[in-house]
């Protein structure tokens, strides 16, 4: 082992930042394995991963690389999209009791009796969900295209719409649509930042922008302060994860100088910073960190690339059946960027 690791409870910590990069890097070149990291990573997760974004976009870039193994630090469900769309790979999650509420909230056995409760309704899920859940949908979707997703479907039909109750709520509202009904499935961390904050921080902040994703639950409270005068139409932004990146990117290209306050988990400052330096990002609320996607550090990277655990598996009809409703997804045009 090398000098610049230590051994702590049977596995090497890191002692040197660059050291640390260097023996993953290593590692990942002898395992053939490529480095996915989620928007809400820790950033010394985010700056070692070879590729970073939303949950979709990885997987799909799982897909693409020619590497047999795909290391995710992410949460679960993530890491069995990446499978289902790889099922040749070896799928890696550096911990696998990395769960998710949102995707918790709405299990297979819930989905088939709603779906009995419902005969002939169509079912969209959200990407946010289990791999069984996906084999039991119609179509996928994601925060980015849902209104696209449910636009396509005929007006009349009766659509169910899991798991995330605020971003159904948004799709039935920017649709006008009383088919669609929505599951009340929540992400705690999202649910958590409520319009009284992003209120209060846009009043104390009259020249911010908005940047709000649609699974928050301020996401209705800033359409609101926009109907109502109290911030700009123009400066409130309902977005996902890989829109706020090009959102940031944009305002650096422009030169803005306007603060941004951003309604997400707060690992998505990190990304933003990077994509806009000169721009001032502040969370509304920063206690908005997911305990799940924390679960993910450093020392258990390394020892999941070392010792190749944890893997990922899905059973090849389950799989089959969820490869087959993010497909329609995508037939029916881009997928946007994700989550």
């Amino acid at each position: 082992m090398r000098d610049d690791l230590k051994e702590v409870a049977g596995m090497p910590q890191l002692t040197d930042r660059t050291a640390f990069r260097d023996e993953v890097l290593r590692l990942a070149e002898e395992r053939d394995a490529v480095i996915l990291a989620h928007n809400y990573q820790v950033p010394e997760i985010q700056d070692i991963a070879h590729h970073v974004g939303d949950s979709l976009q990885l997987s799909r870039l799982a897909a693409e690389v020619p590497q047999s193994t795909i290391v995710f630090c992410g949460v679960h469900f993530m890491a069995e999209t990446a499978k289902i769309l790889s099922p040749d790979k070896t799928v890696l999650i550096p911990d696998a009791a990395a769960g998710c509420s949102l995707a918790d909230s709405l299990t297979a056995e819930q989905l088939r009796a709603w779906k009995a409760e419902n005969p002939g309704a169509v079912v969209v899920s959200y990407v946010n969900t289990t791999a069984a859940v996906k084999a039991e949908t119609d179509i996928c979707c994601t925060s980015s295209n849902a209104v696209d997703v449910v636009a396509s479907i005929p007006a009349e039909q009766t659509v169910l719409f899991g798991p995330d109750q605020f971003l159904g709520a948004h799709v039935r509202r920017i649709l006008g649509r009383d088919t669609i009904k929505v599951w009340g499935g929540e992400c705690h961390v999202h649910a958590g930042i409520n319009g009284a904050e992003l209120a209060a921080k846009a009043e104390a902040e009259p020249d911010a922008e908005l940047y709000v994703h649609p699974e928050c639950g301020c996401a209705t409270s800033a359409l609101y302060l926009a109907s109502a005068g109290a911030v700009p139409g123009e400066k409130v932004k309902i977005l996902s994860t890989g829109d706020m990146v090009k959102a940031a990117e944009s305002a650096q290209r422009k030169g803005s100088r306007a603060p941004v306050l951003v309604a997400t988990e707060i690992g998505m400052i990190h990304q933003l910073r990077k994509a806009a330096p000169s721009v001032d990002f502040r969370a509304v609320n920063d206690r908005a960190s997911c305990r799940y996607m924390k679960m993910i550090t450093p020392e258990k990277l390394l020892r999941s690339l070392r010792e190749g655990t944890d893997e990922v598996t899905v059973d090849p009809v389950v799989a089959e059946k969820a490869r087959a409703s993010v497909e329609r997804m995508i037939a029916i045009g881009t997928p946007g960027a994700g989550e």
